[in-house]
């Protein structure tokens, strides 16, 4: 049997000869054998030297008023003389080693002996320039004044903790940056935030964003905080920089540029930066799809200021800011483009409403035509052939004239409405001035006497410019227009106002010159949609009493004679329509009337054609008035029977006058069916759309002349006689 010896304190020291917490804490009557001993403390020392953590043991040091002054050194571990620099430490105070060691650490260990409380803190060893993860506890009795440390060098992690914590602040900031640019669809303020923002959180002193083109950068915007020190750079707002002179050939290529000491850099721009006390710069490209449009600069007053993981930032930042501004250029060309097809696309409708207007007006031209030619025709014939009419009656038979014609002129442009003016129609001289004097007058009894039947004042008042340019122009059609204005003007002012036409020459050298004319009333005013909306057919703001139509022509006759219109108008402020004609190279003159005289036949036996018992019998009157024979026949079938009656009883027509619109055989029938019997005989074409005839070269076959309805008498008896002329 082996014999075991016990041994109560034989278990043997490291080799300091510091006390050990198992030794300290042994029972004298639970020691281990020697053998289990010598185990023991072999394990305790290869855990002691081999441990990567530094260790130590110390002994508080206390005065006599139980105050922890000092400690001294009981063991240290290889990892702590390595950590800490302090090698042959024990058995010293620590007083010796480093005479001014803080006195709170002689508290916090003291505690720890005299309390039995452990503690576990991280400690920041600024001379060290290390980060020590320290645990500390009491070993032995509750009399040992003796303390254990454990401590880990976390430096490492520390740093790493930190990289970790400043990277994850960056992507927040590049989170927030980007969700701030991402609210905004245009570059100024696309620039403006990110600027802002570095600014205040990276942060930065000087920062701008330069656009790229035509081989330089072009200063686009620059943070509000850099602005005067910008000033002192004098790198303002739409300043320039060169690219290879600067040294921004590589940023321009795509490629982030880091200067981390400008000074020692010899380009223009880095040392312009250096004499503002800027020390270092980094320039990043804004790069989309491998296109650079530009650069985002940021600089610091010191040098070396900006780490790797800013630089990266700034790198990552700038590809977020190159694809915002990339989507708000798109998006401002999408707009542009939206807008532009918003415009053709109410071009466009309000073309096909005139045209739907001008199709229906043609549709019903043919009966207004009809309804007013015995008017014309009776009208004509009186002024011209009753001497005794008295200057009043013949004064407003001149009105009834002059309205007629207004009316012909009217239905005819009611069809042109979605036709584009053809150039071959002749313009006349107009004296604007002369046709604004005339509407005023004769619109009197609609903006004065009629208001003040119901008590209510509107005063009339122009201001017509001196020497105003003559315009080329229809003068039926823009008194028509005037007139539609002054009527809605006084709309508008159902209590009374100030009715203002203007007349005015404004242009210059370099522009242009137009003539102007302005219609204004002091009146309701529009709102904005009305305001963009009046121009349009059919919409109107008079409810029941309005058809919505007369805007809608005012715009044609804008149209047809290459002005434009102006529209100002406000809830409350009343609103002025313009029109802007284009004025002439050279002064307009009338032409001169043709001096070529025609003989005017007085004996000719004439076929008259027409559906409308009306227009019949004032055709028959005003021609027997000039000496012929007239024979009327209803409608196209029984003209054509009449002609070819008259020729086979030896009794033939000199001519014929023949209306267009006529149900079952019209016009052209009847014209053709004369020609073929009679080549000879006079054939005039009456119809509403004579005039487009005429102008349009478009005269039918078998037609001598197309004259327009309502007919004047002086037109017919031309016609007449250049047909009998023609054929002797």
């Amino acid at each position: 049997m082996r014999r075991v010896t016990r041994s109560v304190k034989k278990t043997r020291k490291p080799k300091n000869g510091a006390i050990t917490e198992a030794e300290d804490t042994r029972a004298p009557a639970a020691a281990p054998a020697t053998e289990t001993a010598h185990v023991s403390e072999a394990r305790y020392q290869a855990l002691f030297d081999t441990l990567i953590e530094g260790f130590c043991t110390i002994e508080m040091i206390f005065d006599g008023n139980g105050k922890p002054v000092d400690y001294r050194f009981l063991e240290i571990n290889p990892a702590f003389e390595k950590q800490t620099g302090l090698s042959n430490a024990q058995g010293k105070l620590m007083r010796e080693l480093a005479p001014n060691h803080e006195a709170h650490w002689f508290e916090l260990y003291g505690k720890v002996a005299v309390t039995g409380e452990p503690v576990h803190f991280e400690n920041e060893a600024k001379a060290l320039g290390r980060h020590y993860d320290v645990r500390a506890w009491r070993v032995g009795g509750a009399k040992s004044r003796k303390v254990a440390i454990l401590f880990n060098d976390v430096t490492e992690q520390k740093k790493a903790e930190g990289k970790l914590q400043a990277q994850l602040e960056r992507l927040n900031l590049l989170q927030q940056i980007t969700r701030a640019i991402g609210e905004r669809q245009d570059l100024k303020s696309i620039f403006g935030v990110v600027l802002r923002t570095l600014e205040d959180r990276l942060p930065i002193d000087l920062g701008c964003v330069c656009l790229y083109e035509s081989q330089h950068l072009t200063v686009a915007c620059l943070g509000p905080r850099s602005q005067e020190l910008a000033n002192r750079l004098e790198l303002t707002e739409q300043a320039i920089l060169a690219i290879d002179e600067n040294g921004l050939s590589r940023c321009v290529g795509g490629e982030l540029v880091y200067e981390p000491d400008v000074n020692a850099v010899v380009f223009p721009f880095p040392q312009r930066l250096a004499k503002a006390g800027l020390g270092s710069v980094v320039a990043a490209p804004l790069l989309v799809e491998n296109q650079i449009f530009g650069a985002l600069i940021a600089a610091r007053r010191e040098p070396n200021s900006f780490s790797s993981g800013e630089c990266e930032f700034l790198k990552q930042l700038s590809e977020h800011v190159a694809l915002a501004a990339h989507q708000a250029q798109l998006y401002g060309a999408l707009q542009t483009a939206y807008e532009d097809l918003q415009q053709t696309r109410e071009a466009v409708m309000q073309q096909e409403r005139l045209r739907a207007l001008g199709q229906m007006a043609s549709g019903i031209a043919h009966d207004i035509n009809n309804a007013i030619s015995p008017v014309a025709l009776y009208t004509d014939s009186l002024l011209e052939r009753e001497p005794n009419l008295s200057a009043q009656g013949r004064g407003q038979l001149e009105i009834i004239q002059r309205a007629i014609h207004d009316v012909a002129a009217t239905v005819a442009r009611l069809r042109e409405f979605y036709r584009q003016r053809d150039t071959k129609i002749s313009l006349a001289p107009v004296q604007l001035n002369q046709l604004v004097s005339q509407v005023v007058d004769l619109t009197r009894a609609r903006w004065s006497d009629m208001p003040q039947q119901r008590g209510i004042v509107i005063h009339a008042q122009t201001s017509l410019a001196e020497d105003l340019p003559i315009i080329m122009g229809v003068e039926s059609e823009i008194r028509e227009a005037l007139t539609n204005l002054i009527f809605n003007a006084v709309d508008a002012m159902p209590d009374g106002g100030t009715l203002t036409l203007r007349t005015r020459v404004v242009g210059s050298a370099s522009a242009p010159r137009q003539i102007e004319l302005d219609v204004s009333d002091t009146g309701s005013g529009m709102e904005e949609e009305a305001r963009r909306r009046c121009l349009e057919p059919f919409f109107t703001t008079k409810g029941e009493r309005g058809t919505g139509l007369g805007l809608a022509m005012v715009y044609g006759m804008v149209q047809r004679h290459g002005a434009t219109i102006e529209i100002e108008s406000a809830l409350g402020r009343g609103t002025t329509m313009r029109f802007s004609f284009p004025a002439p190279a050279e002064s307009a003159h009338v032409p001169a009337q043709s001096q070529t005289s025609l003989a005017m036949p007085t004996d000719l036996r004439i076929l008259v054609v027409d559906d409308d018992p009306a227009v019949l019998k004032s055709l028959q009157d005003a021609l027997q008035g000039d000496g012929h024979s007239i024979v009327t026949a209803s409608g196209g079938q029984a003209g054509i029977a009449a002609f070819l009656t008259a020729r086979a009883q030896g009794n033939p027509f000199h001519a014929v006058i023949t209306d267009l619109g006529m149900p079952y055989v019209d016009g052209r029938q009847v014209c053709a069916a004369v020609k073929a019997a009679a080549p000879n005989t006079i054939v005039l074409l009456l119809t509403g759309w004579g005039q487009r005839f005429a102008t349009e070269g478009d005269t039918p076959l078998n037609v001598d002349s197309a004259l327009s309805k309502p007919p004047k008498l002086r037109e017919l008896r031309e016609a007449l006689a250049r047909g009998v002329q023609a054929v002797r």
